[in-house]
């Protein structure tokens, strides 16, 4: 690797962050290559690039933020590439920070709005990383809650008859930064985001996901930098949480893997701003979907089973039963059949113990009978348990609303596949062409790979006439 010419300072931060890891300098040359490695980078440094950077040089790319993700993990806190001393080109991390306060929150979430701009091929090639989940979901459980959130609050005038007076603001009906928060604007944020959802839950993240980015640009961060007391403030950062939740959903919707991670780490922020431990919960199992759909299993267990000790048993039934069958996918991922049923029961009896008058928070009103069959069939045809996986399936396609087109899409899929499995070929591939059809009517890179995934399974029977049949039908698609 070419590096820039040498300083004349020795890299004194550099020197002692080394020491304080223990690290020797081939040490800490070994761990950047295989660092790089994770992300498609062969870098071929060793301990004289180390004695290089401690004389001043300094390396070049990402390195530098390579560099200090090692320290990072190493040390347990996050280091930014200027604690090391280092320039910080192309930050491979920038965005997985954990903020230490709710305006250092604002800055790392508003930046990445904004940057979020351009196509979805460039947004695809962030990387996502296992190690960058282990911080921020660590520092949401045992960090304290934030003090204060109210911003720009004017003084309050005691007038001799006793009763406040808080001046008026000039401008402070006018939108943009300064403007004073109102319930009103709180409202309009959740009604955003229900419309948001339902075009998700019907067409694909890939439909009006810039739309929704723009929008938290454009409206939302001038409330984040507005003005507002503590209860308002509170309320606006659990809004933008979960319209910051729902970018990288819909992100996650069609492949953009590391920009979604990002997005689902500045939610957990938001969410602890918000002083809202269950929605931090949710984001976290958030998280764990992803980490399952990447074939992450043990990381995804490590989330859900962080996002369980974070609430506790004061989470409704609902909240709880959505918990511990987010673990159980993780379980099924890996083929451990015994703790994943373990986690399934857990979750089945939780939802049983719900009741009609529970208040149970809107993110989690999806989570009923027809989810939790849903869980229990992904489970199932993960662990080869194809019979229960069709039993499931079948329930919760009888149960599901139409709205949720996306989610049946998949179970179909489950479906299928399960057939296959039972060796029910025909019907396999009625199933899977029905869900193709409606996977091409969908901006939905995840219902293309369902499909994609099913089709894998049908390799050993590619001679077979429902199978000539299918692909005649899929080809017709295109």
């Amino acid at each position: 690797m070419t590096e820039r010419p040498a300083q004349r300072t020795p890299n004194r931060q550099l020197a002692a962050l080394i020491a304080e890891a223990g690290f020797s300098n081939a040490g800490l040359a070994r761990r950047v290559d295989q660092l790089g490695l994770e992300h498609g980078l062969d870098l071929r440094y060793d301990k004289t690039s180390v004695t290089r950077w401690l004389r001043g040089q300094q390396p070049r790319g990402t390195t530098p933020a390579l560099i200090a993700e090692v320290f990072t993990r190493r040390l347990g806190r996050r280091l930014s590439a200027q604690d090391l001393g280092l320039d910080a080109c192309a930050p491979v991390y920038a965005g997985l920070e954990f903020a230490a306060g709710p305006e250092e929150a604002v800055d790392i979430v508003s930046g990445l709005w904004r940057k979020d701009s351009g196509s979805h091929a460039e947004l695809r090639k962030i990387a996502f990383t296992p190690a960058g989940l282990v911080v921020p979901s660590r520092d949401w459980l045992i960090g304290r809650p934030d003090d204060r959130v109210a911003r720009g609050e004017p003084p309050v005038r005691i007038p001799p008859q006793g009763r406040p007076v808080v001046p008026r603001q000039r401008g402070q009906a006018e939108r943009g930064p300064g403007q004073r928060v109102t319930g009103g604007d709180i409202a309009a944020l959740a009604s955003v985001g229900s419309l948001f959802r339902t075009l998700d839950d019907q067409y694909g993240g890939g439909h009006a996901r810039q739309a929704l980015v723009r929008y938290l640009e454009h409206e939302c961060e001038p409330m984040l930098r507005g003005t507002y007391g503590e209860t308002t403030g509170r309320r606006l950062f659990g809004a933008a949480a979960d319209l910051t939740r729902l970018a990288g959903w819909t992100s996650y919707d069609i492949a953009a893997h590391g920009l979604a991670q990002r997005y689902f780490v500045q939610a957990l922020r938001l969410a602890q701003a918000a002083g809202d431990r269950a929605y931090g919960a949710y984001v976290l199992v958030t998280m764990s979907r992803q980490a399952v759909y990447l074939g992450h299993g043990r990381e995804a267990i490590q989330l859900a089973r962080v996002a369980q000790q974070g609430v506790g048993a004061s989470a409704p039934p609902v909240v709880q039963a959505l918990l511990h069958s987010a673990e159980a996918r993780g379980h099924g991922v890996l083929g451990e059949v015994r703790a994943c049923t373990a986690s399934l029961v857990r979750a089945e009896r939780a939802l049983e113990a719900a009741r009609p008058g529970d208040e149970v928070p809107h993110w989690a009103r999806f989570f009923d009978e027809a989810q939790l069959a849903d869980e229990f069939g992904h489970c199932h045809r993960d662990l080869q348990q194809f019979r229960a996986a069709a039993q499931h399936a079948e329930r919760s396609l009888q149960l599901r609303a139409p709205a949720y087109a996306r989610s049946r899409l998949f179970c179909r899929v489950v479906l299928a596949s399960a057939r296959l499995g039972l060796g029910e070929l025909d019907q396999a591939c009625s199933l899977a062409a029905e869900a193709a059809g409606q996977a091409a009517e969908m901006r939905s890179v995840r219902a293309v790979e369902y499909v994609r995934d099913f089709e894998r399974r049908l390799e050993p029977y590619k001679d077979a006439a429902p199978v000539r049949s299918y692909r005649d039908k899929v080809a017709a698609l295109q």
